[in-house]
């Protein structure tokens, strides 16, 4: 008896320090470590193409960028019809499964083609560009949609931002493997290191899913079924309902808000470093802060904040920020303001405001968590992106510098928040959360949140 207290008292203790430092449950760590370490690898095996297709579409300096991005749109475009449909004849585990090894093979045909440049088909390196961003966005979705299907809306506000970690964490290592590996192994093995590392995230998976379905019935009832429904399903719910098609305004808003940051960011930085080393530099020094500032966030600070001021104020959190940075920029635009700006809204984008978009997929059926949110991570994702170039493009014919495209930013964050506000209040309502107004009956997407929930 006596032996048995302090072991008692032990696991106590831990438990309680695994609640105040990262918000985990002693019962959730190995459910949390096997879906931060799927993230990682997912993560990992991305970061260690994107030097490769960065350094394609540098070719010609940047001005076949709009022709490749055009591409992944259209790309985008073409494999949706053909994901719902496997996400509607498949079991999630299944879906996963086919999707990674296609990634799989894929890299392997490149490795083909690319190994020798002398001998490369001319058409293969925009190819690989395009669909390398693809590969980012479809990885990553698929990923969010085994998450959203795995864990309960609680778990979401505490365990997202931890699990996000892991893919901060993946990103770098990512990056450090590829720059150690290039200078042995030449750029076009590393596809296949790329490869390896998708087919780790496919097994961590695989053990998160069938944990899941091991200890919550209803879990086990969802890894064995298919979604099911139509392959188009996920375009005609955005069209259909005015919440899903928030999510994807959303989702533009940022992308096009993006894209005027990095044309500012461009006009600043040329002026301010004459040198490519200084620039180079520059771009260094802007990535280490938001790494390290992102991993300290996510770890210790995202799943209590989240968990304290809910949904709709994690959601405005980064249009507030945006609007005080891009009015900022139009009153000075420097570098320090500039410093200051990026690297407050890729931190907040990835350690707040990530886990809360996708948050806002728990309460729904899983056909939108699987088609319809791949239709925004990918299509609408990529369409921000067409629509932030050509919209800047027009505010440079008509004469605006740095401070008009700033100023126009402002608006832009301005009806940015306008709709995480009104997003996150939908959401409560979608859960039935305390005080919020009645559930809506008619949403398309309604399902109890309880149907799943990984207990």
């Amino acid at each position: 008896m006596n032996r048995a207290r302090p072991a008692a008292g032990e696991a106590r203790n831990e438990e309680g320090l695994l609640r105040r430092l990262l918000a985990v449950r002693t019962d959730e760590r190995t459910l949390v470590l096997l879906a931060a370490a799927y993230f990682f690898f997912v993560l990992a095996s991305y970061y260690v193409l994107r030097p490769i297709r960065d350094e394609i579409g540098a070719i010609g300096g940047g001005e076949r960028l709009p022709w490749l991005f055009l591409g992944t749109l259209g790309a985008t475009l073409a494999l949706t019809p053909l994901f719902g449909t496997l996400v509607a004849r498949l079991p999630r585990a299944r879906v996963a499964t086919w999707s990674y090894r296609l990634l799989s093979a894929c890299l392997v045909g490149f490795f083909a083609l690319l190994r020798d440049p002398a001998t490369a088909p001319a058409w293969a390196a925009p190819v690989f560009f395009v669909w390398v961003s693809v590969f980012n966005l479809f990885a990553v979705s698929l990923f969010w949609s085994v998450m959203t299907d795995a864990f309960r809306a609680e778990q979401a506000r505490r365990l997202f931002g931890m699990i996000a970690a892991g893919g901060t964490l993946g990103g770098l290592a990512g990056g450090l493997l590829t720059g150690w590996l290039v200078g042995l192994l030449g750029a076009a093995p590393l596809l296949l290191v790329s490869g390896v590392l998708l087919e780790c995230a496919l097994r961590c998976m695989r053990a998160l899913t069938a944990r899941a379905a091991a200890t919550a019935g209803e879990q086990a009832r969802i890894e064995r079924a298919p979604v099911g429904g139509g392959a188009l399903a996920g375009l005609a719910h955005v069209v259909r309902s005015p919440y899903l098609a928030g999510i994807a305004l959303f989702i533009a808003l940022f992308t096009i808000g993006s894209t005027f940051l990095y044309y500012l960011q461009a006009q600043i930085v040329a002026a301010a470093f004459t040198d490519r080393a200084a620039r180079i530099a520059y771009f260094a020094n802007v990535d280490a802060a938001v790494n390290a500032a992102t991993l300290l966030l996510q770890l210790f600070v995202t799943g209590r904040l989240f968990a304290r001021i809910g949904t709709t104020a994690m959601l405005a959190l980064l249009p507030l920020a945006s609007i005080a940075g891009f009015a900022a920029l139009a009153a000075f635009p420097v570098v320090a303001v500039l410093v200051a700006f990026q690297v407050a809204r890729r931190t907040l984008d990835f350690a707040l405001m990530r886990p809360a978009r996708e948050a806002l997929y728990v309460p729904l059926a899983r056909e939108d968590k699987y088609k319809t949110k791949n239709v925004i991570d990918t299509f609408v994702y990529r369409g921000g992106d067409q629509l932030g170039i050509w919209a800047q493009g027009a505010l440079v014919a008509f004469g605006l510098g740095v401070p008009g495209i700033a100023c126009v930013g402002v608006l832009l964050a301005a009806a940015w928040l306008a709709l995480a506000v009104w997003l996150g209040r939908t959401h409560a309502r979608l859960q039935g959360e305390p005080g919020a107004p009645p559930r809506p009956s008619t949403a398309p997407s309604d399902q109890p949140l309880g149907e799943t929930s990984c207990q």
